[in-house]
């Protein structure tokens, strides 16, 4: 999860983020918060990803598509949360 620091570099972020989607092995949505909720909307932008096991998870991170996202949008965040969690189901 994203906030920028200036919100017209929005788009920016988001096609920077975009560029994980094209990473092998790795189910990745990127989409805007609606900002629906009525007392946190701190984020602007949601990057969801599903990987089949840590492996893969290791390797999505390593990939140089997710080295050219991060140049793009670490200058341009303001926070950066991140949970990764297995999946019970």
């Amino acid at each position: 999860m994203f906030s920028a620091k200036n919100k017209d570099d929005l788009d920016t972020i988001e096609s920077g983020l975009m560029n994980l989607t094209h990473i092998p092995d790795a189910k990745i949505e990127i989409t805007r918060n609606e900002k629906a909720d009525q007392l946190g909307n701190d984020i602007d932008i949601v990057v969801y990803g599903e990987f089949p096991n840590l492996e893969t998870l290791n390797a999505y991170k390593r990939h140089p598509l997710y080295e050219k996202s991060t140049s793009i949008v670490r200058p341009l965040r303001e926070l950066r949360f991140a949970a990764d969690i297995e999946s019970k189901t």
